[in-house]
């Protein structure tokens, strides 16, 4: 943000032999996905896609062309659907059952302090690796291999810290002699798809422990809505709106992907007035823009009140229904009286630098907690 007020709302980069221009307008994100939305409808070639993206020809990473069309209408039928996606909530309500059974200890009212960060990846993962192989990754009858699944988190975060548009070899091409092989060996071992629930989820939790009256307000709701005889469903979620309201104000000020996908300009084009020359990378700071005074009052405090009953995505019922869930089962609080702390790290997908460590109490309804 700082870059921004100090050189406006576009600006050029010089990254190492790349150049980028980063803009952090909302008006002007407009402009490039508009009047140059062919132009910009590219992305670089970047090393972590050479080895985790077929060559950059995935879905997220292949460049606007008649197979990228194609790959979007497959992903529109055969994965995003909504019988698709229904399909798969045995698994998510499994896992996310599993996660409040680990933390509860298997009894109500019992008080215990937990690290959240590792058991929000663990969920992730689990119910990744069971969609797409059939099996938990961390043990427990699933036939997954722990210190395999420690690894594969550990490499993840790496892929975090180095993929997109952060990782030192795609702009000084000679780190790759320096360094030789390291950052292709580790990152052809990763699977994308979990970290940013997982981190979505974490930063959700920290800032409802920071804010106990939103925290106390979506309880409320759900204890109206679902009470403690039974356990939240996945169809209640549609009915609690201040619960997407807390998802939705999560992403504004901590976007899972604050510098979005980059696109790369395959011809010149001008936004703004100003030129961008072909074979420019161009980065829309989502980061500035959510906090941009001029579109938000009061933009650096959590106010899920701010969002109007925000419905809940297909792509987000995991955290949502995860989030409903933990606040149901749990009574929660800071494990001492300073406020979590929100450093953030860096990465494509902006960590927590601290993780989070919470004091939960199992309310009446983790009884109700059958355990696959």
């Amino acid at each position: 943000m700082g870059l921004a007020q100090q050189h406006g709302p576009i600006f050029t980069l010089r990254l190492g032999t790349k150049l980028a221009v980063v803009v952090t307008s909302a008006s002007l994100v407009e402009e490039c996905f508009t009047k140059n939305d062919v132009v910009l409808a590219n992305r670089p070639a970047f090393i972590m896609g050479k080895h985790m993206e077929y060559d950059n020809t995935s879905i997220t990473q292949i460049s606007y062309c008649d197979h990228w069309r194609h790959l979007r209408r497959i992903s529109a039928v055969e994965i995003l659907s909504n019988q698709r996606i229904n399909g798969f909530q045995p698994i998510r309500l499994q896992e996310v059952h599993r996660l409040v059974a680990n933390l509860s200890g298997g009894e109500a009212g019992g008080r215990r302090r937990v690290e959240m960060k590792s058991a929000l990846n663990q969920l992730a993962f689990d119910v990744m690796t069971r969609v797409v192989s059939g099996k938990r990754y961390y043990g427990g009858g699933g036939g997954g291999d722990d210190m395999e699944a420690t690894r594969f988190t550990e490499i993840m975060k790496k892929v975090a810290e180095y993929g997109g548009a952060t990782s030192p070899v795609d702009f000084v091409p000679l780190l790759r002699w320096l360094d030789r092989g390291r950052y292709e060996k580790e990152a052809v071992m990763v699977l994308g798809g979990t970290e940013t629930n997982a981190v979505t989820m974490e930063w959700a939790m920290s800032c409802l422990l920071n804010n106990p009256d939103k925290l106390a307000k979506a309880r409320e709701e759900i204890d109206k809505q679902v009470g403690q005889e039974r356990l939240l469903e996945e169809s209640d979620i549609a009915g609690l709106p201040y619960l997407g309201n807390i998802i939705s104000e999560t992403f504004r000020l901590y976007p899972a992907s604050p510098l979005l996908v980059p696109h790369f300009a395959s011809e010149d084009c001008v936004v703004g007035g100003y030129l961008v020359p072909a074979h420019t990378m161009v980065l829309v700071n989502a980061y500035a823009i959510h906090r941009d005074p001029n579109l938000w009052d009061d933009p650096m405090s959590f106010k899920p009140e701010r969002h109007s009953a925000a419905a809940v995505g297909m792509a987000n019922r995991l955290v949502a229904y995860t989030l409903g869930t933990l606040i149901q089962c749990f009574e929660w609080e800071r494990v001492g009286e300073e406020e979590i702390d929100m450093t953030e790290g860096k990465g494509i997908t902006m960590p927590k630098v601290k993780p989070l460590e919470a004091i939960c109490v199992a309310r009446p309804v983790v009884k109700n907690i059958i355990v696959s």
